[in-house]
This record gives C-alpha cells, sequence and structure tokens, in this order.
C-alpha cells in the first residue's frame, strides 16, 4: 500500500480533526499534519488527542502566507479551515471571513501548486443563492416544511438542490468567499497544475463539533437539553418548521476516504454532499429527537422575524456524487443526535464552559 503524506488545514477544528484522527486510525504509516491557527474555542482540546495518535501539529494561520512555507511536501492537501459562519459575514468580522476563507484559500492553493499536491476542498451549499432558495417551491406539513414535487427552477426537484441550480444572485458573504475560492481552484488546476475535487457540504454534524447559535445548530440542541436549556426558534412565524439537510462527519470521513484512494474518479469535479432527505430535519423535529435521546426536554421560544440570511429549507441532491462515486450516506439525524449526545456526556466537565455558555 502507498504511504502518503497529508495536511489538513483547520486540523483542529470540528471537521478537520475527526478527518485526521480517523484517516490515522484506518492508515497508521500515512504522515498526517494538521495545522490550525486555535482560533475558535475548544480546538485546543484536540492537541491532546492529535499528538496522541502520532499526528503532527502546526500552529499556523492560513492568512499568513509566510505560515504556510513549510518545508515538507504533502501528497494531499485536504482544506478544512474556515470561517464558517454566515452571520459572521455581516457584520465586524467581515474582513477576517474574507482573508480566511478567500485569501487563505489562495495561500494554501500556492503550497499545493509548490508540493505538486492534490487539493481537497470542502466548500458549501452556501454557495448557492439565497433569493433563488426562498423560491424553492414548498408546502407546509405538520412539523416541517415540505419540498414540492413540482419546482421551476433549473437544478430543483423534489430530491433537493443539485449542482446546476442558478448562481447569479447574492448569497452571503460567507458564501461568496467560498464560490470565488472555487473559481480560483480551477485556475490554479489551469495555470499552476493542481488537481482538486470540490465538495459542496450542507450542514455537518457529530462528535467534537463546538456548536454555536450562527454555526453548528445541531451540537448545540444537543447541548441545550442536555443541561437543560430552552432553544429558539427564529424566523418564519417563529414555528421552527424550517428544515436543512445534516451530513454526519463519518459519512464525510468515508467520502474523503473515496476520494483520497480513487482521486482519478473525482479529479476536476464539483460535487453536492449533504445529508440528503433521508437524513434532513426541521428545526421542531430536531427538539423532538434532542429530547428523545438525552430524556429531558426544554421550552421552545419563538421569534417571528426573519433574520437576513436565513432560508425556509435545504437538501442537498447528491445523484451526482453518489453516480460518480458510489458514495451516499449512512447515518441519519438521530445518529448524529446520539453520538453527539454521547460525547458531551463522556467528556461533560470540559465541555461545559464551551457548549453550556
Amino acid at each position: 500500500m502507498s504511504t502518503y503524506s497529508i495536511l489538513i488545514t483547520g486540523g483542529c477544528g470540528f471537521v478537520g480533526s475527526n478527518l485526521a484522527l480517523m484517516l490515522k486510525a484506518k492508515y497508521p504509516s500515512y504522515q498526517i499534519t494538521a495545522l490550525d491557527n486555535l482560533k475558535r474555542r475548544g480546538s485546543e482540546l484536540n492537541l491532546p488527542k492529535l499528538k496522541d495518535a502520532g499526528i503532527a501539529f502546526i500552529h499556523g494561520d492560513i492568512r499568513n502566507r509566510e505560515d504556510l512555507e513549510l518545508d515538507q511536501s504533502f501528497d494531499y492537501i485536504i482544506d478544512a479551515a474556515a470561517e464558517p459562519s454566515v452571520m459572521a459575514g455581516m457584520g465586524a468580522m467581515l474582513s477576517y471571513v474574507i482573508n480566511t476563507n478567500l485569501t487563505g484559500t489562495i495561500n494554501t492553493l500556492e503550497l499545493a501548486a509548490r508540493s505538486k499536491a492534490k487539493f481537497i476542498f470542502l466548500s458549501t451549499s452556501r454557495v448557492y443563492p439565497i433569493p433563488y432558495l426562498e423560491q424553492v417551491a414548498y408546502t407546509e406539513g405538520d412539523t416541517r416544511f415540505l419540498l414540492s414535487e413540482e419546482q421551476t427552477l433549473p437544478g430543483m426537484s423534489a430530491r433537493g438542490v443539485a449542482e446546476n441550480f442558478p448562481l447569479d444572485k447574492a448569497r452571503s458573504v460567507y458564501g461568496a468567499t467560498k464560490l470565488a475560492s472555487e473559481l480560483l481552484i480551477e485556475e490554479f488546476r489551469e495555470f499552476f497544475d493542481v488537481n482538486y475535487v470540490i465538495n459542496r457540504c450542507g450542514v455537518i454534524a457529530g462528535p467534537h463539533q463546538m456548536g454555536k447559535v450562527d454555526q453548528g445548530v445541531i451540537t448545540l440542541w444537543v447541548a441545550r437539553h442536555f443541561w437543560g436549556r430552552d432553544v429558539a426558534y427564529f424566523g418564519y412565524g417563529g414555528t421552527g418548521k424550517q428544515v436543512r439537510d445534516a451530513l454526519h462527519i463519518f459519512d464525510l470521513f468515508d467520502l474523503v476516504d473515496y476520494e483520497i484512494h480513487h482521486f482519478d474518479h473525482v479529479n476536476g469535479r464539483t460535487m453536492n454532499a449533504g445529508g440528503g432527505l433521508a437524513s434532513s430535519v426541521s428545526l421542531a423535529e430536531l427538539t423532538a429527537i434532542c429530547a428523545e435521546v438525552t430524556g429531558n426536554k426544554v421550552g421552545a421560544s419563538s421569534v417571528m422575524e426573519n433574520r437576513k440570511g436565513d432560508i425556509p429549507l435545504y437538501i442537498t441532491d447528491n445523484t451526482l456524487i453518489t453516480t460518480q462515486t458510489g458514495w451516499a450516506p449512512r447515518r441519519n439525524v438521530k445518529d448524529i443526535i446520539t453520538d453527539t449526545f454521547n460525547w458531551i456526556h463522556q467528556n461533560e466537565h470540559q465541555l461545559k464552559p464551551i457548549l453550556n455558555a
């Protein structure tokens, strides 16, 4: 078996640390390096686990080109570094979002070009414009909004949003930085021979996520139930019927594992990768499942007004990636909630100052 050297940016974050640990566990001979600026609270908790697993750590920031002028070369670079909050790009953190998600990608691509490394980019479903997502046809059920069978927008069906969904309207600064990064990745392939695959991920969730109101809502919901704190439904009448699909971090690992070892099958592709309809949930349903798993019921307040940047529902159509790779999610929302609950339960003392703040 070949032995690969793999750099994971954002390697102490939720996605990056999980990918690093799972890759090292499955392929002990691989040289895995995690690079992270440790800005997000809780990311420092992953350092001992990475060290114990034999994963190298570089304290660096992708915003600083000098931090990526590394002596070593890599076979693969997995770009999991990002400021992932849509809300962060609407206020004082605007420059941080742009510098991290766009300038940081450029700096990482330059490293990939120098190393001749294959580039696996974790993009986002947020590249799809909000005005078009607001036009998606849906009906209102008892606990959720439901996609209608008949849809008028290109790339939209009862299965969800496909890759040919229109891209010519606003999507949030966060989404714009990720789409701009996608465009630049293709430029680096054409002019600097950087081979790549782009995964447009929906909501990713599971153990080790430091969930907040603006990002990581499933973990936040589990934490609120664990410690008996109320939740809130924002917008769309305050009923909690807005829907997202959710991808278990273990399912994302399965996909990245496939892409590393079958890169020729995905080279140059941009594909959606989400939980899909079978792993979708409304906020109201999320509350009910969390109560079932944790054994705790909490109150739910309502805020009637929509927040800027919110959408009523998003479901990933995984048809292309499943056809291309055979990959499809194997875990559902209850699996995500159960695994997240067990993680919080096992690490309550460490996590309480972060997740119950």
